[in-house]
C-alpha cells in the first residue's frame, strides 16, 4: 500500500517532483509540528494513503513549511494543514485546512477511485506475545508498540481536550470511505476479532483505510466515547458507524451487496 513520505529538504523535493510522472497526482502536504490541526491531518492522510497500491500513479509528499519556505512560498502557502494537488506539471487544486471529507473527495477527483488498492495486503496470524518480542517490551497499558513498517499508524498523542479530540476522531472515522479501527494492522493483527474483520472484508473485496489503535491510546479510549462503542474492531463507512464484527457479518448475511460500492471494480462515493 502507498504511504505518506516525508520530504526533509529542498534538494529533496526537487529531485522527488522531477522523478513522478507527469499523469501522477502529487499530493504535497505542508505541515507544521507545532499545529494540532496537523497532526489530525497527518493520521488522515496515512490511512487515506493506505487505500491506494504502491504502483497507483499517485505520490503522497509531506513538508515541514517553516523548515522548506521556499518551497512554501513557491506554492503560495500561508496557513498549515495545506494541501496542494499537483498533476501533469501543473496545480489543480488546493485545500486548506482540517476537513477530511473535502481532502478525500479532492484526491479521487484527480486520482481516480480505479487507482485504488485492490486490498490491503494479505494477513499474517502473529500472536501479541510474538509480537511484543519483535517489537521491544509493552507498554504499563498493554498497548503493543507500532513497527516501522506500519505506515498508517499514528504516534502516541499528547494531552488534548475532549473538544479537540472529538474534532480529531469526527475528521478520522471520514478519512477512507470504509475505515477500519483494528488492534493491530491487517498484515498483523493483534486480536482475534480484528483478524476476522479483516478476512471478512478481504473475502467480500471491500477496499478500506486502517487504523492501529494499539499505537494511539488516546484515540483508543476517545473512540469509545465518540462512538458510544466500546469495543474494537469498529468499522465505519462514510463517516458513520456501522459496528463490531458481529454487525458487519450479520449486514452481508442479510444483503450480499452490502458496501458492494466499495468492492474492486466498484466506485467508491465520497462524503
Amino acid at each position: 500500500m502507498a504511504s505518506v513520505h516525508e520530504i526533509p529538504d529542498e534538494g529533496a523535493f526537487a529531485s522527488t517532483i522531477s522523478s513522478i510522472p507527469q499523469s501522477t497526482l502529487a499530493v504535497i502536504y505542508f505541515h507544521a509540528p507545532w499545529a494540532a490541526p496537523c497532526k489530525q491531518m497527518s493520521t488522515v492522510l496515512s490511512a487515506l494513503a493506505s487505500t491506494y497500491s504502491t504502483d497507483a500513479p499517485i505520490a503522497f509528499l509531506s513538508l515541514n513549511a517553516e523548515e522548506l519556505p521556499e518551497i512554501s512560498e513557491q506554492y503560495d502557502v500561508t496557513a498549515v494543514p495545506y494541501i496542494v494537488l499537483q498533476k501533469d506539471g501543473s496545480v489543480q487544486e488546493t485545500v486548506s485546512g482540517s476537513d477530511a471529507a473535502k481532502v478525500r473527495a479532492a484526491v479521487e477527483r484527480y486520482a481516480g477511485a480505479g487507482n485504488k488498492s485492490s486490498l490491503p495486503p494479505a494477513q499474517t496470524v502473529t500472536k501479541p506475545a510474538q509480537q511484543a518480542a519483535m517489537n521491544g517490551a509493552a507498554n504499563g497499558s498493554g498497548s503493543l508498540a507500532p513497527t516501522a513498517g506500519d505506515s498508517s499508524t499514528a504516534p502516541e498523542a499528547g494531552e488534548t481536550s475532549q473538544e479537540e479530540l472529538f474534532k480529531r476522531l469526527g475528521e478520522l472515522v471520514k478519512a477512507a470511505p470504509v475505515m477500519l479501527f483494528m488492534k493491530g494492522t491487517p498484515s498483523q493483527p493483534q486480536c482475534g476479532f480484528s483478524r476476522k474483520t479483516v478476512g471478512l472484508l478481504r473475502e467480500k473485496g471491500i477496499r478500506y483505510g486502517f487504523f492501529n489503535i494499539l499505537a494511539d491510546d488516546e484515540v483508543r479510549q476517545g473512540l469509545k466515547e465518540f462512538a458510544e462503542w466500546p469495543t474494537f474492531p469498529q468499522v465505519w463507512v462514510n463517516g458513520e458507524l456501522v459496528g463490531g464484527l458481529d454487525i458487519v457479518t450479520e449486514e452481508f448475511e442479510n444483503d450480499p451487496d452490502f458496501l458492494r460500492e466499495y468492492s474492486v471494480n466498484g466506485q467508491a462515493a465520497a462524503a
